[in-house]
Parts: C-alpha cells; structure tokens; sequence
C-alpha cells in the first residue's frame, strides 16, 4: 500500500471524518515570485492538497480562467525546470502538504518521462494528473513513475463507460479524480444527484479516495460536493482571484497573495462544515 504523503493525507482526513479541499493554481502565474508567495500560502489557509498547473500552450480541457492563467505564466518564462524549482522550495518549509502536478503529456514528452519523474520526486512531487494520457498510452510514464513511487491518478468522468471505468483505474494510486460535468473547467456546474451518481460509480470501482472537481466555484457548492466525495477540487475559481488582482497595464495588485488565500479560507471553511452523507 502506498504510504505516501496523498495516502498520509487522505487517511488523516478519513480519521477526522471529513473531506479534503485540493486545490488548484498555476505554476508562475502570474510570475514565478507571486506563484511561490500563493502556493506557500495555501497550506495554513486550508488546503489538504495542493495541484500545481504545469503550464502548456495547448490546454484543451482547461476553461478560459486556467487557459489565461497558463499563457500569463508561459509569457513570464515559466519552464518545467522552474515549475520543478517551485516544489522543491515549497518543500523547504512543508514537508507534509501533498503536491500533485496537473497538465499535460507534451511537456513531459519533451523533457523525458524518466528524467521528469526522477527529478519531480527529487522536488518533492507527489502525484500527477495527465488529462490527455489514456491507460492505453500510459506505460512510457507509469512505469517510471511507480519507480519513484509518484502516484499516477487517473480521472473518470460522466461520459466514461461502466465497462471502461476498471481500466482506466488500472494502477491508479493517490486518489480518483471525478470529473463532475461534461466539458472544460470552470464552467457548468453538475447537480449534487448527478455528483452522488458519479461517486458511487467510482466507489464500485475502487478503494480509493474520490475527490471531484471540474465546475465548484464556491464555499456552498464545496460543502454540497464535501457531503459526497472524499475531496472537493477548486481550480478555476481561485486562479480567477489571481486575474482579477492584475490591472489593465500588467500589475499586479500587493494584496493578490491575501486575496487568494481568503478565497481558500472561504472553501475550506465550507469544506469543513458538511455533514458527511452515506453513499453506496
């Protein structure tokens, strides 16, 4: 069984009786020093795990906030070996929050799928999620990847086959993300019987825990899904906090870092008040 820190994590939050907020941001968005500033601030703001965009050219099941996000990131010269430098100085002051990376296949292709894993778990990476990588193509980095013991967690949407659902979970590890709409991030938002529905189709599946994501923008619809799931995914929502504090001519608002981790305090609150439901 893997003792990682997303099995720590997910075990502590079972024994607490509670759901786990993941939330979600984007590698040097929008530069690399604001980016380090936000992710050091979400742990003690109320994120259990954190997703850390890589960010690419080509994001094509992202919705506009995180498409924006990655380009602003992209044109303040953000590179994987940047985004790799982002955890490791992250994981001077936390040694315990999860970290998983959340992209793209391209850009792991281009720097090596057996150098990106050895040097993601040098970081102090801890998972990834690869939206365009189908279990069919997935051996080039699974396998180096379970070498290094970094979780490969597979996502299941609504649209997904009951006949395909075991073998797109075949050698997942860390966590199910259940994506809750059809489409990209950060737009709809699916209704908690469609939610439930897709939680007890994964759990038929599955030991592991199901976080759900794709379309929760606030604190009620994060307490709505924490009811359900094991963990309430928040992406867009936040990045958004992060475009807002940027004005017309490129600056950056002081306070952006304040901004977003009230916005994380707000969700994780939310997450903490639910009363968890039974489902089967």
């Amino acid at each position: 069984m893997n003792q990682g820190r997303i099995a720590r994590r997910f075990a502590a939050l079972a024994r607490e009786g509670r759901a786990g907020l993941v939330t979600f941001v984007t590698a040097g968005d929008p530069d690399l020093a604001t980016a380090a500033a936000i992710l050091a601030r979400l742990p003690a703001a109320g994120a259990d795990v954190i997703e850390l965009g890589m960010p690419f050219s080509d994001p094509m099941a992202d919705g506009p906030a995180v498409q924006a996000a990655g380009l602003r990131a992209l044109r303040a010269g953000q590179t994987m070996v940047k985004t790799l430098a982002l955890v490791r100085d992250f994981r001077v002051r936390d040694e315990d929050t999860p970290i998983v990376l959340m992209g793209y296949y391209n850009p792991i292709l281009q720097y090596g799928p057996e150098r990106f894993c050895r040097d993601a778990r040098a970081a102090g990476v801890d998972g990834l999620i690869i939206v365009d990588l189908p279990p069919e193509e997935a051996e080039p980095l699974a396998v180096p990847a379970a070498a290094e013991g970094i979780d490969l967690i597979r996502l299941v949407a609504p649209t997904t086959p009951e006949a395909r659902v075991p073998k797109v979970l075949e050698g997942a590890s860390g966590f199910v993300y259940a994506v809750s709409i059809t489409g990209v991030t950060g737009t709809a938002s699916a209704a908690e019987a469609q939610v439930a529905a897709l939680v007890a189709r994964i759990r038929r599946h599955t030991a592991l825990p199901v976080a759900v994501g794709f379309g929760i923008n606030t604190p009620a619809q994060a307490t709505v899904t924490a009811r359900i799931a094991d963990g309430v995914v928040v992406g867009s929502a936040i990045v958004r906090r992060v475009e807002q504090a940027i004005a017309a001519d490129g600056t950056v608002a002081p306070d952006v870092v304040d901004r977003v981790a009230g916005f994380v305090a707000e969700l994780a609150a939310g997450v903490r008040q639910a009363e968890r439901a039974v489902v089967s």
